[in-house]
């Protein structure tokens, strides 16, 4: 018997037709993973399951819930099954809480709202339902705050709130997309778990094939709108048969071609780097600590070479890379390019800052809304002693633009007018257009499809053979990093523990932590023998 049951659902909005057709199953006690990439319908569906749809939407077909067509039902009787019969758990647990009432307040305003009890009793509640997403209160008490938690512990306050009151269907809207691969690893399994102990159902969005392929029972994959195929998982992957469900297992596992060699001479050395924060003291009287987040670490990048950087958040690669790019002093060891010093004295040497540029996780995050593009990937001129002005200026421009496959009319627009992975090639044209030696790409491609993350691979490494970059690419997810990079670091607790060839890491790791990452990435199924 199906818990939830979807027949031939289209939903338009305003007369623009979003999805086609859609049919799908959930049964009790099953994992049901929905794949596709942005604007294939996926999170629509979610959503039109929710009755959480924008004004001017009209939905057509049968959400059968329990035995009830949510389409039919007024909005008092969906209050009452919203967290009763139905949760959900969004992408971004940051923007799903509120920063100013503490998680045990929001996990038992949750059971307040459903439930008469006492407020006493509501709390205890969330505390058991925070101890069952592995938060208890004696690590992690009622009184603190989202800003206080991890990204993964806020997804798990954001679980809790979901299944606080027991559901028979969870919804999880892609829940790990912003999150490393130890921590990602640990969702899933702890999702896995709640499905078993419940016995409810569970609706698992992603954009990612690999993060779906071990943990769901079935798999639907769509594309605008549509289901193209479905099927039993693993079983789907021996005999996909719709050209786009083929195109997608493709990019999962793309590799860009890359004709240009490393030379033997380096272009960054890092000496010895130790960087600490003050801590703050314990008390009035009490002395501030120190926290080190470097502790001692050196390498070096050869001119021309892509060196991957991977390590869980908190590991030190973010401070580590505002020390690079002269954002902020360390307190020893030292910093070459080129042979030249990053800093001098205490401020950072401009000459040097200028061959070296960053293109960060989030391109619409990283722009100023308010200006058109031709303001925004000219920022990094202030850097130059000279500016072009002019004709000089709008070459630069188009040229930068033309580089990564957009086109020099492009500067006119405003950065919402573009896609995300269009929005992507303008922070890799801001990067380029003063020429830098050194790239530096800060999870640069994890919140991208996967077929815009194979496409955006490619534009690198042929901006790398065409103008001879070097590129330094941070990424918790470990398989984007072995498809790109020729050596690889591995970070722990703000220091390097391995370090050595792609492959030979990736074959033969040596360092427990390294063996844990790996362990912890999620694969696809082998259908070498299919």
């Amino acid at each position: 018997m199906s818990l939830l049951r979807i027949e031939g659902l289209s939903l338009a909005i305003h007369d623009y037709a979003i999805l086609h057709d859609v049919s799908l199953t959930v049964a009790p006690g099953q994992i049901v993973g929905v794949i596709g990439e942005s604007g294939s319908g996926k999170s629509m569906t979610a959503l039109t399951v929710m009755q959480l749809l924008p004004e001017g939407a009209q939905a057509t077909g049968r959400v059968m819930l329990d035995g009830q067509d949510v389409l039919q039902l007024s909005e008092a009787d969906l209050c009452g099954m919203r967290g009763r019969v139905m949760g959900m758990v969004f992408q971004e647990p940051m923007t799903a809480l509120n920063p100013i009432q503490t998680i045990g307040d929001q996990v038992a305003e949750t059971i307040l709202v459903h439930d008469r009890v006492s407020r006493a009793e509501a709390r205890e509640r969330a505390r058991q339902a925070l101890a069952r997403v592995e938060l208890p209160e004696d690590r992690f008490p009622l009184t603190r705050y989202p800003h206080e938690l991890s990204g993964g512990q806020r997804q798990r306050v954001v679980i809790a709130m979901a299944i606080a009151l027991r559901p028979r269907l969870l919804i999880a809207d892609e829940p790990t997309t912003a999150l490393d691969v130890t921590t990602q690893a640990q969702i899933l399994k702890l999702l896995k778990r709640l499905v078993q102990e419940d016995g409810m159902g569970l609706l698992m969005i992603s954009h990612d094939l690999a993060v779906v392929a071990d943990m769901a029972d079935q798999l639907v994959i769509m594309r605008h709108g549509r289901v193209v195929e479905s099927g039993p998982s693993p079983d789907l992957f021996h005999r996909m048969q719709h050209p786009y469900s083929k195109a997608l297992l493709a990019a999962s596992t793309h590799q860009p071609d890359r004709a240009a060699q490393p030379q033997e001479v380096p272009l960054l050395e890092v000496r010895g780097v130790i960087r600490d924060y003050v801590t703050a003291r314990k008390g009035i009287w009490g002395k501030s600590g120190t926290f080190r987040a470097v502790d001692d670490v050196s390498f070096r990048i050869r001119r021309g070479e892509s060196l991957g950087l991977v390590g869980e958040s908190g590991c030190g690669k973010s401070t580590l890379t505002r020390a690079i790019l002269g954002l902020e002093e360390v307190q020893a060891g030292e910093i070459l390019l080129d042979s030249q010093p990053v800093f001098t004295g205490h401020k950072p040497n401009r000459a040097v800052r200028r061959r070296m540029q960053v293109v960060f996780q989030d391109p619409y995050g990283s722009f100023n809304p308010r200006h058109r593009v031709e303001r925004l990937i000219t920022e990094p001129f202030h850097l130059l002693n000279a500016p072009p002005q002019g004709a000089a200026r709008d070459a630069a421009i188009a040229e930068a633009l033309e580089s990564v496959g957009l086109t020099a009319d492009d500067r006119h627009k405003y950065i919402h007018e573009f896609s995300g992975g269009q929005r992507q090639r303008i922070a890799i044209a801001r990067a380029l257009i003063i020429k830098p030696d050194l790239i530096i790409l800060d999870e640069a491609v994890s919140a991208l499809d996967v077929s815009i993350r194979a496409q955006i691979l490619d534009l690198l490494a042929d901006l790398g053979d065409r103008l001879g970059l070097t590129y330094l690419f941070i990424s918790h997810d470990l398989s984007v990093v072995r498809q790109v990079t020729d050596r690889v670091l591995v970070m722990q607790a703000g220091r390097i523990v391995e370090q050595g060839e792609t492959a030979e890491i990736f074959d033969a790791p040596a360092h427990p932590y390294t063996k844990q990452l790996l362990s912890a990435t999620p694969r696809l199924p082998d259908i070498t023998d299919a």
